[in-house]
């Protein structure tokens, strides 16, 4: 069976020519993408609530510690951004490659991130999708996430590159449980 045979287009290919179709179909399952746009946004506010904390601890624990040190401790500043992104790094890696596949702002929000294929998370996973996500909002502005208005998967352009869905996990998908590909 060649792509064009199959006459269904929103399929991916498969190694052995065929194709397999994506595991989460919003026509025949909608209720897996209903407010998803909405809980995505909520989710992100949490998370950066979740990461900004230990930050501004950090920043705060600095400043003291160089007044405590007459100065010299204020040396540190020049560590606290690099550690600011390798902490929002190894949080989404972390998240996200959890048994959950979900950020703490997901979790709260009813969400889950998936393969297009319906396998969960993985650290590396997490890890690229969030340095994908501040990439393309960095470059192409935040009007990039009107993306996830058009289409049915309300997927985002990081979603896309990635091949990674976001699913509401208050709905049970009827698709079986993908094996780890790790």
């Amino acid at each position: 069976m060649s792509y064009s045979d199959s006459g269904n287009s929103g399929n991916a290919w498969r190694n052995d020519g065929g194709v397999q179709p994506h595991a989460y179909d919003p026509y025949l399952h909608p209720e897996l993408f209903r407010g998803v746009a909405t809980r995505r946004v909520f989710a992100f506010l949490v998370d950066m609530v979740v990461i900004s904390v230990p930050v501004i601890l950090g920043y705060l624990f600095i400043a003291l510690f160089g007044v405590v040190t007459l100065g010299l401790g204020w040396a540190l500043f020049w560590l606290a951004w690099p550690a600011s992104v390798i902490w929002a790094i190894v949080y989404y890696g972390a998240c996200i490659g959890g048994p959950s596949s979900a950020t703490i702002g997901m979790r709260l929000m009813d969400l889950e991130l998936r393969t297009w294929y319906g396998a969960p998370g993985y650290f590396v996973l997490g890890a690229t999708h969030a340095v994908l996500f501040w990439v393309t909002v960095s470059f192409l502005s935040p009007f990039v996430v009107l993306v996830g208005l058009f289409n049915g998967r309300r997927r985002l352009l990081h979603d896309f590159v990635l091949g990674t869905v976001i699913v509401n996990n208050s709905v049970r998908a009827p698709v079986s449980q993908a094996a780890r590909t790790y």
